[in-house]
């Protein structure tokens, strides 16, 4: 090693180097074995060999690039930084003190990396997946069936009779805002739903429900899912376009409208629900200033502290796609969001053990069991291949 006092010793060399195609890949993998060097065996005393190199080349063998070191002692290696259909010769060396190397191992036909039907590596990935599904079919079944459909009551969507029967008494209108962005995006089409919700306690109390927009297609969705909920309560009547439409793409001049038309109208109940910016607290605190009852909700975690603030009740992150599954009560959407829970529990068992076996392997640095579990939640169970 560089710096070292000890003299360089010739070096036997190791034997029988052989390489292979990593089975059940996507063909950048290629496995390495050889025969240890004569002179790295505990008899001999100073060990004679410290590690092992390896080297690879194209397959014209012009030029060898050194992709690591590995300890004495070790006969398997697995490149994974191949390139798909590419030949490579690959050689090691045996190392010894003060940098001698021996004559290399070489390898005699190149190798290639075979693209596989399967990807072994990414098979604790489909257990996963499966744990899910399964889970999902499971809770659908029992929703079917009556059972199993009791979820935590979430305030915010508890209350939306409450702010729509508020509005109803004081004769002034509900405001819903959909978000900033298009229909595509799960936040709003999660802001949907919960909009059919609030427009069907409207349409039941004959209460007065407006819905400005910034996007087309979200106008276009918002009309049909308020005509309906008006056509469900018996008020087909009722339903006007008048009142779902279309503002501006721009998000100030839809901020500026949407302020302008609460100090002017003043409604008694404002929903905010979907993705929202800077214009969160805006729009809270111009609802909060009319004595109007606000309820929020949003994925966005940069905006979530404005809606607490402001407005009587909020959604936090995943309470608004729970919401649908919430208020509508039907099997698939119950069977999903608890399925889905399921998938949850198990990552948290996965990180749970990950951390543990980490922690072993920090205190306990020469317990090999705790260094291969680690390994085999790292490569195996996370999709980077087998522990090798």
């Amino acid at each position: 090693m560089p710096g070292t006092s000890e003299p360089a010793t010739a070096i036997a060399p190791p034997s029988k180097l052989t390489a292979k195609d990593h089975p059940n890949d996507t063909g950048k993998a290629i496995d390495l074995k050889w025969g240890l060097s004569p002179d790295d065996t505990p008899e001999k005393q100073p060990r004679l060999v410290r590690g092992y190199e390896v080297y690879r080349s194209n397959a014209d063998g012009t030029e060898f690039e050194k992709l690591t070191r590995l300890a004495y002692g070790v006969t398997e290696y697995t490149d994974r930084s191949c390139e798909l259909g590419v030949a490579y010769l690959y050689e090691i060396v045996a190392v010894g003190a003060g940098q001698a190397q021996s004559q290399p191992a070489k390898l005699q036909q190149s190798v290639r990396g075979v693209l596989q039907w399967f990807d072994g590596s990414r098979a604790w990935f489909g257990v996963i997946v499966f744990v899910v599904c399964s889970g999902v079919i499971l809770f659908t079944e029992l929703a079917r069936s009556g059972r199993g459909t009791s979820i935590r009551e979430i305030a915010a969507l508890k209350a939306i009779e409450e702010a729509v029967g508020r509005a109803t008494e004081m004769g002034r209108p509900c405001l819903f805002v959909p978000g900033m962005q298009d229909i595509d995006e799960t936040p709003t089409v999660a802001a949907i739903a919960v909009l059919a919700q609030v427009a069907k306690i409207a349409a039941g109390y004959d209460s007065v429900i407006e819905v400005p927009t910034s996007r087309s297609l979200v106008m276009t969705a918002a009309r049909e899912t308020v005509q309906a909920a008006y056509l469900a309560a018996g008020h087909p009547e009722a339903y006007t376009d008048d009142r779902v439409y279309y503002v501006s793409e721009e998000q100030f001049a839809y901020v500026a409208y949407l302020t302008g038309y609460m100090v002017r109208e003043k409604p008694a109940a404002c929903f905010f629900m979907g993705t929202f910016f800077g214009e969160s607290l805006i729009l809270a605190e111009t609802g909060n200033s009319i004595g109007a009852i606000q309820i929020a909700g949003t994925a966005e975690a940069a905006q979530l502290p404005f809606f607490v603030a402001a407005c009587d009740y909020t959604l936090l992150g995943e309470e608004l796609f729970a919401a649908s599954a919430y208020l509508s009560g039907e099997p698939h959407q119950l069977g999903s969001l608890k399925g889905q829970d399921a998938g949850k529990v198990l990552a948290g068992l996965l990180l749970t053990a990950g951390c543990v076996v980490a922690t072993l392997v920090m205190l306990f640095p020469n317990w090999t069991s705790a260094r291969w579990v680690l390994a085999f939640l790292q490569q195996t169970v996370l999709g980077k291949g087998a522990p090798g």
